[in-house]
């Protein structure tokens, strides 16, 4: 498949040297941060189409779906562009585990301050 992001869209983002843009997912409602990914444009523009969190696997170098194989998957809501272009916001619902490691968000193993 091959991106059809909108031009418009894509003249924003602000890519690192491998193409990509870092995405936040955030829970809806409460705001909480669950995990940390990212995408390109193809990966971005499939999450606009079809609402499935899709990210770039830099390990896999390829496209995954969020909860493609663990069945943890996030129906995105909103998608916001910040300010510089580099990161995307995905406000979404999560069904089961955000983390890789079971852990319900990628930040509650390792509180560095409290």
């Amino acid at each position: 498949m091959t991106s059809a992001l909108d031009p418009s869209i894509a003249a924003r983002l602000k890519r690192n040297a491998d193409g990509l843009v870092c995405a936040v997912a955030q829970r809806r409602g409460t705001g909480e941060v669950l995990m940390v990914a990212w995408m390109d444009d193809e990966a971005l523009h499939r999450t606009l189409t079809t609402r499935r969190a899709t990210y770039y696997s830099r390990s896999r170098q390829r496209l995954w779906v969020k909860g493609e194989t663990s069945g943890h998957t996030q129906r995105v809501h909103e998608v916001r562009l910040d300010c510089d272009g580099d990161t995307v916001l995905l406000t979404v619902d999560q069904e089961g585990a955000a983390c890789h490691t079971g852990d319900a968000t990628c930040f509650d193993a390792d509180v560095l301050l409290s």
